[in-house]
Parts: C-alpha cells; structure tokens; sequence
C-alpha cells in the first residue's frame, strides 16, 4: 500500500499547480502556498488562474486533498514534505534568479519536523550544496534535500507529470532518495536517481538539446529557401532515421515560453561563469532570435519595400497551442518590430491572456481570426493553433486589402493557399503566388 504524505508545494505557476493536483491525484495531502494573494483566492474560490489541458478537472477532482494559502508557516508545519516549485527568472546577466528559492528556504528554520526538501525549480548546477549547506547552518542536517527537476511541456503537462519519459531524482543519501520515489508511486514513467549535480543539469541539457534540434531545423530551412529545397519534405525523411527521430525538427518563427529562452540563457552563463564559452548554444540561441526579425524582413520585401502605414495581422500570440503562456513569444518580437516599421498591429487569440503592456497596448485584439484579418495588408500565423486550419481562407483572401500570407508555422497547403489567391510564404519553402 501507498504511504501517504502531506506535502507543501511552494510556487501556484504552471508547475507548481500541475505537481500539487498531480500529487493529491496520486493520494497525497496537498497544501499548495503562493505569494499573489488574487492568485489564490481565484484557486480557494474554485477557479483556476491558469490554463492548462485538463488542469481544472484535476483540482476539481481531488478538493478534498488539495488546498491552497497565502501563509508560508501554515503550509510547512501541515507537511512533512516541502517541494519548491518556484520560477527562476533570467536576470540581465542571463544567470537564473534564484531569489524565491531562497525566500522558501528562509521560512524553513524552524521545521525540523520535515522529512525532506525538494526543489523541482529549474536552477544552476551548484545550487543543492548551496541550499544543503544554507538547512545544516539553520539546524535542518536531518531534513533530507533531493532535486527533481521538471519535464512538463505547457499544453500537457498534466500528462507528462502522471505518465513521463523519466523521473528524475537527484539526492545525497538513499533514504531521501526513496521517500522522493514513494511519492512517485502510481506514477507511469521509470525513476533514475543520481547525484544533485547531475539531477540539476539534467533539465539544462535536455532544454537546451531541444532548442538545439528546433535552431538547426531553421538554419536547414534558410538553406533549403535559397536553394529551392523543401523543408518538410527533408525533415521528414531526416526524422525517418532511427537514431535522430521527428521530434522538435520543425521549422517555423523560433521557439519562447517559460524554459527553452531562460534555461538555454541560464546554461550559457552558467558555463560563462565557470570560464566556458558555450558557443554551440550561443549560435542556438542566436538563431531563435533572428527567426521573427527574418519574417518582418520578408514581409517587408514583400510590401514594395516599406511597413510604413500598413495593417498587419498576427494570428497567434501565445508561443504554442493549447496554453495561454505569452512568456517571450515570437509574437511580442513580430509585434514590436511590425511597430518599429510604422505598421499598425491586429491579432487573434483564443487562450492568451488579456495584455496591456507593450507592444501589445498597441495592437487591437479581434474575436474571430475573419475579423482581425478584414482590410489587412498582410496576415502572418504566429502560433500553429488547429483553428487555424478551419478558418474559410477563400472568404479571408477576399475580406482582406491584399491576399499575403506569412506562415511562420507551415500550418497550410501552399498550393492550395496561392489556388485561392493567396502570395503565400513559409518557412523553408517556395514562395508560391496566386492569381
């Protein structure tokens, strides 16, 4: 039989609720503390502040084991477990803030009641001995400490928590090891444990492996534009090999969100830090950015040479389908560039939070993609949601000034798109005009 815990989850963001719900799932008491009072509120009156696929039904279902504070003392002296699952912004040196790790660690020097410490936050490689050394000076030696970092991708993360590739667990002595596994039990995925070092790396590695995959695809199809390649068509014959896989080989206007951009940030300073350049990842994360500024160029090529007094239409704010995360988009830098080129900016979404900070206060927000697209010079898919593919694009190519399309996401068919009239671009593909 399962062994019960009380568990305290610091951070209600998009990991801390996923592991709080997942956990309380899985038979576990849960109290889940945030610092955003409004935050939870919304959470202790039944709602939920974020979405995420299958998130409110999960909390709904388990109310009885999950409950949600303001108060940092009242969570931990509940719970014989403390999981931090805090953000870990980039600071202007690229390094990860690590200020709300240690606010949570702070509140921890009377629980000498707890069994263990866990951190699933995403930090720098280094940070267990500094938190382990932090609990020893408090008085906290026999409170263990364990690293389980994260996996979950936005849009289902529910899924990846309850049914993942691999749980990883980074502790110094085996009983912490096996309490952090016992938590885990009806969990679908194998557990690897290590070191702390390695754990912590782990998450660094992996992210930055992705984004590395997704830069290179791009850089195949700037080639595969000047030469008269597809890139689809090569992607696909290129994941058909076992040893490299489809996954993450798909071109389109760069990736964002909370993790590739801050954790490739964070592993390139960390080995900065340590008198490493990291130049493979530098050029990765170089690539990234040059992706929307390369499709307001085309854009502008396009447009007889000039954005000045044009209406663009940016379809897709958030940086994948299926969350409502706006968290450095490529959106917010086509937007901003579309700005700086004197153009006026409309956009659609059906998730993304209601934005008032720039450049978005700039840009008027439509209901329906029909409307933001009606009278517009040019209309660019920014985020590849299934929508998209329903909207009647006979009547959009009729409702707009010009029928120019910028997939950035090779969501369409191109010639099915220039059969209605479209000039139609991609990424890594030809450029085929209408009638």
């Amino acid at each position: 039989m399962m062994e019960k815990h009380r568990i305290a989850v610091f951070g209600a963001g998009y990991i801390g609720l996923v592991t709080g719900a997942c956990f309380a799932k899985l038979g576990h008491d849960v109290v889940v503390r945030d610092i955003q009072k409004e935050r939870v509120e919304i959470l202790q009156n039944g709602g939920v502040p974020i979405y995420e696929a299958g998130l409110a039904e999960l909390i709904a279902e388990n109310a009885d084991r999950l409950r949600f504070t303001l108060d940092a003392e009242e969570a931990v002296r509940d719970s014989d477990v403390v999981y931090v699952c805090v953000d870990t912004p980039s600071t202007l040196s690229g390094d990860a803030d690590l200020s709300r790790i240690w606010q949570v660690i702070d509140t921890l020097g009377e629980a000498r009641h707890l069994a263990a410490v866990v951190v699933k936050s995403t930090v720098p490689v280094g940070t267990g001995a500094r938190v382990r050394a932090a609990m020893d000076q408090a008085g906290l030696q026999h409170v263990g400490y364990a690293s389980n970092p994260e996996f979950t991708a936005e849009g289902q993360a529910v899924r990846d928590f309850l049914q993942p590739d691999r749980v990883v667990i980074g502790a110094d002595d085996s009983r912490t090891a096996k309490l952090v596994a016992q938590l885990h039990e009806g969990v679908g995925g194998p557990v690897v444990e290590m070191d702390v070092p390695s754990a912590e790396m782990v998450k660094l590695a992996a992210n930055a492996l992705l984004a590395t995959k997704i830069s290179f695809t791009n850089e195949i199809a700037t080639v595969c534009e000047a030469t008269g390649a597809d890139v689809e068509q090569v992607v696909h014959a290129v994941g058909l090999d076992h040893r490299l896989g489809p996954h993450y080989m798909k071109a389109g206007v760069g990736w964002g969100g909370s993790c590739f951009p801050k954790d490739s940030r964070a592993l390139r300073a960390m080995a900065s830090n340590s008198g490493y350049s990291f130049q493979m990842l530098s050029s990765v994360i170089e690539v990234n950015d040059l992706q929307p500024r390369r499709a307001v160029q085309r854009l502008k090529d396009e447009l007889d040479g000039t954005l000045r007094d044009r209406t663009i239409a940016l379809l897709g704010i958030t940086f994948k389908p299926g969350t409502d995360d706006v968290r450095e988009a490529p959106s917010t830098i086509l937007a901003s560039r579309l700005l700086a080129e004197g153009a006026a900016v409309r956009c659609w979404d059906p998730l993304a939070r209601p934005l008032a900070t720039a450049p978005w206060s700039s840009a008027t927000r439509y209901a329906t993609p029909l409307e933001a697209m009606t009278g517009v010079d040019a209309v660019v898919i920014v985020t590849d949601w299934p929508e998209l593919r329903d909207v009647d694009w006979d009547q959009a190519a009729a409702v707009m000034a010009r029928p120019l399309m910028f997939d950035g996401r090779n969501l369409l068919e191109p010639q099915r798109m220039g059969s209605l009239g479209f000039t139609y671009m991609s990424v890594g593909r030809r450029t085929v005009r209408g009638a």
